[in-house]
This record gives structure tokens, C-alpha cells and sequence, in this order.
């Protein structure tokens, strides 16, 4: 390989790093909030300021293409003339110093990241975009404190409960003091069916909240009085029914009315 093909190969790599990828991930972020898919990853939230980044980028992208091959390396200054070489040296029967070891290491490194990032990029390309598995929302079940920051009994009486979801509900159950003034409370609540770890003779509700995105992801659940023989692991349900208080103090959802579901198309709570 000439010297001067391998400066466009290193070149066209260097771009292909940069802007290449970084363009085919606004694409792919542009496709997702198009079709309502983005917030499988992302907050609702977040989708406006994740799609005007990506139309940014691949603004940028079409102008760095405008650029000369090679270009993104110019400084946009002079090194100075090149060093001079006293005649009959090594450098000057070899034209140049070997790689050291250093550099070669590197090199290594830099084509193996390429490599990763470029099959990640690849692979939410090619990949259909997913929600979170169940299986990673019954690894997570309390890994966390409670998710609802809201207020519990104070002097006023108990919070308003009516808009709350499965995340607020399973905060309550979690450090509820007076858990008798949330006796009788009607629920209607979505969610997907795991089982329940106390030993109860009944399942758990669960549902994974986020905060801004996949990665901050919670699992939040509720012991419901249903047979685990009714319903697989992973099923989504939708619960019409009322929260009872037990003699002990436990909050449970006694059900009414339990309807199998599809997965929604926003599976997660925020």
C-alpha cells in the first residue's frame, strides 16, 4: 500500500468515527421520534431536545463532508520546516523512525474501538427498538427506595390518590405510616405480572419507571390478590380494584376486575 493511500484510508476511517456515526445515530434517533418509538429510550420529555440535537449533528455532518478529505486534521497552522536530517544517518538511509511500540498499541486500540462502535451503531440500525425486558425489572425489584416523593399523611389528610400509577402506589406501600387512611382507595392500573417474592399467595404488579432515561430505569410493584396460576410472568394486565389495608399494617390491591393486555405503546412511567 503507497503512503499516499494509506493517508486517505486513515482519513476516510477518522471520518467515518466522527461524523459517519455520529450522522447515522441522529438518523436513527430522527427515525424513532417520527414514528413515536423514541420513548422506549428516552422521557417523553426528552424526545424534542434528543431530535433538534440530531438535526444538528447531521447538519454538522453535511458540512464536514464539504471539507476536503483529510481536512479535520489541518491545525490551521504551520509546524515550522521539517527537521533536517544530517546526511548518512539512519533516518536519512530509512527515510523515517520505526513505529515504536507505543504507537503500534494505539494504532490496535483505535481500529478495535472503531470496530465496537461501529457495530453498535450497526446494531441499533438494523436492531427493532425494544422496551425493557421483564426479566431486567425482577433483577431491579428493590434495588430502590421508594419512588414517589410526594406527601403521605399529614395534617391535612392522606394525598390525593386518583391520578396516581403503579410507581406512586408502590411508594406508598413502601412508607405509608397510616396505612388505614389508604383503606378502600379505588385503583385502575396497568401493568405486567411478576411473581410475587414475600411468599403471598398472589402476584406482584410492576411497571418500570423512568426518570430520563432506559438507564435510570426502577422497578416499582404491588402485591395483588391474584392466582399465579392465572396469568404468565411478563403478562400486562390492566387492575380495576381497591387497595386494603391488612391487620398488619401490609397495603395490598384486592381486584374487581383483571383484563390481559397487549404491551402498551409507552410501557414505562415517568
Amino acid at each position: 500500500m503507497s503512503e499516499q493511500t494509506a493517508i486517505r484510508a486513515r482519513a476516510l476511517g477518522t471520518r467515518w468515527l466522527g461524523v459517519g456515526l455520529a450522522a447515522v445515530i441522529s438518523v436513527v434517533t430522527l427515525g424513532l421520534g417520527l414514528t413515536g418509538r423514541l420513548n422506549l429510550y428516552i422521557s417523553p420529555e426528552s424526545v424534542w431536545f434528543a431530535c433538534t440535537a440530531a438535526v444538528v449533528t447531521l447538519a454538522g455532518a453535511i458540512w464536514s463532508c464539504t471539507l476536503p478529505l483529510g481536512e479535520e486534521g489541518d491545525h490551521g497552522h504551520d509546524h515550522g520546516p521539517a527537521p533536517v536530517v544530517a546526511e548518512g544517518s539512519d533516518d536519512a538511509d530509512h527515510g523515517s523512525h520505526p513505529a515504536s511500540p507505543r504507537r503500534s498499541l494505539a494504532g490496535v486500540g483505535a481500529v478495535a474501538g472503531g470496530v465496537i462502535a461501529t457495530g453498535v451503531v450497526a446494531a441499533a440500525l438494523v436492531l427493532p427498538p425494544a422496551s425493557l425486558s421483564v426479566e431486567l425489572a425482577m433483577s431491579r425489584a428493590g434495588e430502590q427506595s421508594a419512588l414517589f416523593a410526594g406527601s403521605d399523611t399529614v395534617a391535612l389528610g392522606v394525598a390525593d390518590t386518583s391520578t396516581f400509577g403503579v410507581g406512586d402506589w408502590a411508594s406508598v406501600f413502601a412508607a405509608a405510616t397510616n396505612t388505614a387512611a389508604y383503606d378502600g382507595a379505588p385503583v385502575t392500573l396497568t401493568g405486567f405480572v411478576t411473581p410475587d417474592s414475600s411468599g403471598d399467595d398472589g402476584v406482584n404488579l410492576t411497571r418500570l419507571v423512568i426518570t430520563h432515561c432506559v438507564i435510570d430505569a426502577q422497578t416499582a410493584a404491588l402485591p395483588v390478590d391474584v392466582d399465579p396460576d392465572d396469568y404468565a410472568t411478563g403478562q400486562w394486565v390492566e387492575i380495576t380494584g381497591t387497595v386494603r389495608a391488612d391487620a398488619d399494617g401490609k397495603l395490598r390491591v384486592e381486584p374487581t376486575d383483571v383484563v390481559a393486555i397487549d404491551e402498551p405503546g409507552d410501557p414505562y412511567e415517568y
